[in-house]
């Protein structure tokens, strides 16, 4: 039963893990979002 459970929690790390490094990849390959400033609101 502890085996079993083992071996299903390694492969859930592996299958995060690699969604993980897929998403970076794939930031890293994007473009560079355009920046916006935004006017400031004054406090009252």
């Amino acid at each position: 039963m502890y085996l079993t459970m083992a071996r299903e929690t390694e492969k859930a790390i592996r299958i995060l893990e690699a969604a993980q490094q897929r998403c970076e990849e794939l930031y890293i390959q994007g473009e560079d979002p355009e920046l916006v400033v935004l006017p400031r609101q004054d406090e009252k």
